[in-house]
């Protein structure tokens, strides 16, 4: 298996792949990009996404692990194969967690935009899921 995933990085199964950490950095633009203004004002963004009523608290809070996990993904793009295989522990766990609760929202009626976080966390969960199991190799 170990040669199934040194195709993958020029012939070192140590290595992480270019486009892993490529995807990183991706990741924390796009957790930047939604976590600044849930954490900085989210009075203001979630009527705009018609997300009424809204609690500040839960919502400021979802903007700072949005930034915490971006954060930690430019701060650990460099780092070695263990590191990134914590790293997609986690992102696994986070972006199954909020597809089930972020569906489940939806389910019982919550605001249209919820479809768009859900289309990100799916698009991302495919995406930490396929390396994931790269690394398992």
């Amino acid at each position: 298996m170990s040669i199934l995933f040194s195709r993958y990085v020029g012939g070192n199964v140590n290595e992480v792949p270019k486009s892993l950490r490529t995807w990183f950095v991706i990741h924390f633009y796009a957790d930047m990009v939604f976590g600044i203004p849930l954490l900085i004002f989210p009075e203001t963004i979630m009527p705009l996404l018609g997300w009424n009523p809204i609690d500040p608290i839960a919502t400021r809070v979802v903007g700072a692990a949005l930034m915490g996990i971006g954060i930690e993904s430019y701060l650990g793009r460099n780092a070695g194969r263990e590191v990134f295989g914590a790293m997609l522990n986690l992102k696994v766990i986070w972006s199954s967690s909020a597809i089930l609760g972020i569906s489940l929202g939806l389910w019982n009626g919550g605001a249209m935009a919820g479809w768009l976080f859900l289309a990100t966390f799916v698009i991302f969960w495919f995406v930490w899921v396929y390396y994931w199991r790269m690394l398992r190799i």
